[in-house]
């Protein structure tokens, strides 16, 4: 898979893709990562990637030209373009299991006031990572980034994710791990019984218990 992301701030990105999980992706060639500024390819003479908006306003508009020519530039046959913005349907697992089979993805990562509405014409996804406003699309686009990689073949062993949080539409069970007592707090039972039928009808009954305490919502669907 290859991730163009045309972002105004390259220089965010560079810890978050040169640590753990993701960076291994892009050594082991699982996935190719480029970020772009999509001010290079502005035609203004002072690289102008934003005006005042029609119709008066506060804050400044991302403009059509600089994003349409880079989208233009990136673009091939199999590519699939997205918009981060806080007006995107929420991102759900199940477009992360969507994308993760796409060849060729485009993020694109707002800021100041937003796009103009035009640029619209050219995305095929827009997503919002949450119900409130960040400073741009920048934090989203390494969001939905870390949720593909992951799910590609090789990152990660494919039962790591099968059964965690959301590909169910539940959430994951609870874990343990060593000490057996700690704190006077103990491992169930069950977990230490060696019976696998009971652990997993176990794991089963904490996973639905989990959900339906904190996220009922779940459920429902």
């Amino acid at each position: 898979m290859k991730i163009d992301i045309l972002t105004l701030f390259p220089e965010m990105f560079k810890g978050v893709f040169e640590e753990s999980i993701l960076k291994r992706a892009i050594e082991e060639k699982k996935v190719d990562i480029q970020i772009h500024n999509f001010r290079d390819y502005s035609m203004d003479p002072h690289h102008k990637v934003d005006d005042t908006p029609y119709g008066g306003g506060a804050g400044m508009v991302l403009m059509c030209q600089p994003i349409f020519d880079a989208i233009d530039a990136l673009r091939q046959a199999n590519t699939k373009v997205i918009m981060l913005t806080p007006s995107g349907i929420p991102l759900q697992q199940e477009h992360v299991n969507m994308l993760s089979k796409e060849e060729h993805l485009i993020l694109l990562c707002g800021h100041y006031e937003g796009f103009d509405e035009r640029i619209r014409s050219i995305v095929d996804y827009e997503f919002s990572i949450g119900d409130y406003v960040l400073t741009g699309g920048e934090i989203p686009s390494m969001v939905l980034t870390d949720a593909i990689v992951r799910l590609l073949p090789g990152v990660i062993k494919e039962e790591s994710y099968q059964n965690e949080s959301f590909q169910t539409n539940r959430l994951d069970y609870p874990n343990y791990t060593k000490p057996r007592n700690f704190r006077g707090m103990e491992v169930p039972e069950v977990l230490l019984s060696g019976n696998h039928q009971e652990i997993m009808a176990f794991r089963e009954k904490m996973s639905y218990t989990k959900t339906s305490e904190r996220r009922p919502d779940l459920l429902e669907k």
